[in-house]
């Protein structure tokens, strides 16, 4: 990106960062023999069915349920230097949310204006009750749907300041020009790029607001993305359906907590009153 400032590398800055901007860029953080490894896991699982609706993108191709398709993604859902920040930032037995694939193909228009943990319903401005990391497996830029960031906004409250309008999604361009002019040039105009090489990460607040940027060239965008919630929050995916049982078995028991293979005290995910991870056993 053109501001420095919005990388970093180290625990400490990462989360400075996002105190400050809602957002960092971690560079170098999947190399290019992880990146081969998502492409080759993803390949047996392309069906080439775009989304199904304006908000999945009618020209994108995502692929869901990721810990099911190939231990890489165990590696990036458990990449330290992203458990670090979310330990910081969400409370302890946070959950997996989502792990999922997303291919930007040619002709994608940018997506509605959206926070990713917009479906709890609580009062802004507040803590993020989720967090959120876009892992670039191809590169990140202006013209092939780089994710497209308002910094500061992860801090906005309800009533949303220079007459951005309320509420949890903004129909933005796909939909037409659902708002006044004046309100749509503020808003494009507040919009940074996460411009990054392929492998780096993207690591932002779920109550930064963004959206997935259009595609303008003849190529491909891939993406891998990670969301983690609160330990008391509903989860996206409900991972221990998505992922069979003998696969989940040869899963690290951090993976699978995450998973909600879990407890939060004093005793939120049991089974029968017991673990639910003597189910793995």
């Amino acid at each position: 990106m053109k501001d420095h400032f919005y990388q970093a590398n180290d625990t400490t800055s990462i989360l400075a960062g996002i105190a400050e901007h809602g957002f960092v860029i971690v560079p170098e953080l999947l190399n290019a023999t992880g990146r081969a490894a998502v492409r080759q896991a993803l390949a047996d699982h392309k069906s080439g069915m775009r989304g199904r609706n304006d908000f999945e993108g009618y020209q994108t191709e995502r692929i869901y349920s990721l810990l099911a398709r190939g231990k890489i993604f165990a590696d990036m859902v458990e990449n330290p230097t992203v458990l670090a920040v979310v330990d910081a930032m969400l409370e302890a037995n946070y959950l997996l949310s989502a792990g999922l694939s997303i291919d930007l193909h040619p002709g994608e228009s940018p997506q509605a204006v959206h926070f990713d943990d917009s479906f709890y319903p609580l009062p802004r401005p507040r803590p993020p009750v989720g967090m959120s990391v876009i892992w670039a497996i191809d590169d990140f830029t202006a013209s092939n749907g780089a994710t497209q960031l308002i910094p500061g906004s992860h801090s906005w409250g309800d009533e949303n300041p220079d007459g951005l309008p309320a509420g949890h999604e903004i129909a933005l361009p796909r939909n037409g020009p659902a708002y006044e002019a004046p309100v749509l040039e503020n808003l494009e105009a507040r919009f940074v790029d996460a411009v990054m090489p392929a492998g780096s990460a993207l690591i932002f607040s779920g109550t930064l607001w963004h959206r997935g940027g259009g595609n303008r060239t003849d190529a491909n965008r891939l993406a891998v993305t990670l969301q983690y919630c609160a330990p008391w929050a509903r989860q996206q995916e409900n991972m221990m359906l998505a992922v069979p049982m003998e696969i989940t078995r040869t899963l690290s028991p951090r993976i699978q907590a995450l998973m909600g293979y879990s407890i939060h005290p004093p005793f939120m995910g049991h089974i029968d009153s017991m673990h639910p991870d003597r189910l793995l056993q």
